[in-house]
């Protein structure tokens, strides 16, 4: 029996709803706020058409690229950080409260999303981008000269968490409006760039601390933001006009959108457990017996599984449809660590589990955009992203500082911070399949 294909299930759908249609017009769909059934409105709209490539779309992919190798991948080689510091400049500080740079990192990204997102449905890329590039560079030049625990906090912690937002948002929201049926590919490519900077930057930061030393090392970095940001922001466009005046700068009725609000809750517990290996697995690594410089090299392979999540998962989305890859990738998230993780003691066995987790947090990541671009308006992509992201920012700030807690308070031992990585995930899996089932509970439609 061949699968369902949503195409045919819409296309069905509006056949039997609007007789009289063309293939010119597309019925709206609301939501009725009193019964589960969808109605159709009176109201006949032009639908949405999509270039599904050309020269000016796949330059705004190249740019998102570059983009997110400089950001949201350097966001993710903080684990090098974490592991330096506590050798270094904060050893005096246990482990839970340096996890705070990061967390606050991700928190400030994450959160940014709502303002960014708006400010992109307002006014496109550029506007963002250019400002972002000017913050990001600030904050790791001020990283640099860093000494005390609070200017960390400021300057890697809140500033190049926001510089990374600026960056991260407009390029991805660009790219929905070239793409759709092909969306999930063209946004893969994209994520991409963040898993290659997750193999590169510890690996260079590890290289280049012992040459250089901390200071210009951060700085080098540094340059290289400045360098990717630049050809990102001549690079990344909106194919569509901004609208300043068409919408609220917060619309409440989003809350009221079941599959969207259902993607958000599996979100938040997703991000709770997502990052922690991200944080600890290098110092898992070295209290397991492995060198200070093989841990480095743990981190790089987490980072490099992300390299084909990010890109086999959504490219497969979209034959399979995304919220059948990204249910799949959350669960498996929760299943990995339970049953790999927690019984990872070797070099060999810890590698496959960051590449195995590498793999499916990239997909899961990589596919989040392109679900909740699918159940939104075109107009209101870059608003419903920013607000995901904002609500999932508590989550993910909350998330390290509540391993280090637990690993802290079970005397070092890494068993209750892996079951709460397994467990957060696993429940946020499900709350993904709600909101795929709210969608359509069919099996075997492309959803």
């Amino acid at each position: 029996m061949s699968p369902i294909h949503l195409d045919d299930v819409e296309k069905e759908h509006c056949r039997r709803m609007t007789p009289n249609h063309d293939s010119t017009t597309a019925t709206i769909y609301e939501q009725d706020t009193n019964s589960s059934k969808t109605l159709p409105s009176s109201t006949q709209l032009t639908a949405p058409t999509y270039p599904e490539g050309g020269p000016e779309a796949w330059l705004t992919v190249c740019g998102a690229f570059v983009g997110l190798f400089c950001t949201f991948g350097q966001l993710n080689a903080f684990g090098t950080f974490q592991t330096w510091y506590a050798e270094h400049q904060l050893r005096d500080l246990p482990p839970s409260t340096i996890a705070w740079i990061g967390s606050l990192q991700l928190w400030v990204f994450f959160f940014s999303g709502g303002f960014v997102g708006r400010l992109f449905d307002a006014y496109g890329p550029r506007v963002i981008m250019v400002p972002g590039t000017v913050t990001l560079v600030l904050s790791i030049m001020m990283t640099s000269l860093s000494t005390r625990f609070y200017q960390y906090i400021l300057a890697q912690g809140v500033l190049f968490g926001l510089g990374v937002g600026m960056i991260f948002y407009p390029s991805l929201s660009a790219i929905s409006t070239y793409f759709s049926k092909r969306r999930g590919a063209a946004l893969g490519i994209a994520f991409t760039g963040s898993g290659v900077g997750g193999v590169v930057y510890p690996i260079m930061f590890q290289r280049l601390f012992a040459q250089v030393g901390f200071a210009w090392a951060v700085r080098i970095s540094g340059f290289i933001s400045l360098a990717c940001c630049t050809v990102a922001v001549a690079t990344v466009a909106s194919r569509r006009s901004p609208v300043q005046d068409s919408a609220p700068w917060f619309d409440g009725k989003v809350f009221k959108d079941v599959p969207f609000m259902l993607v958000v809750a599996g979100s938040v517990l997703v991000c709770l457990g997502l990052f922690i290996p991200f944080f600890f697995l290098a110092d898992y690594s070295r209290d397991h017996g492995v060198s200070a410089t093989a841990s480095f090299y743990v981190l790089s392979a987490l980072n490099g599984g992300g390299i084909v999540g990010r890109l086999a998962p959504p490219l497969l989305s979209d034959f399979v449809g995304r919220f059948n890859v990204m249910v799949p990738c959350a669960f498996l998230l929760g299943l990995s660590a339970l049953v790999f993780w927690i019984f990872a003691k070797s070099l060999l066995v810890i590698l496959l589990f960051a590449i195995l987790y590498g793999f499916l947090s990239g997909g899961f990541i990589a596919m989040l955009i392109p679900c909740v671009a699918q159940i939104s308006d075109i107009n209101e992509i870059g608003t419903r992203i920013g607000v995901l992201y904002s609500i999932i920012s508590f989550a993910a700030l909350a998330g390290g500082p509540a391993a280090g807690a637990i690993l802290k308070a079970d005397h070092e031992s890494y068993t209750g911070m892996i079951v709460l990585c397994g467990v957060a995930n696993l429940l946020g899996s499900f709350f993904m399949l709600w909101s795929r089932a709210t969608l359509d509970s069919r099996t075997l439609v492309r959803i």
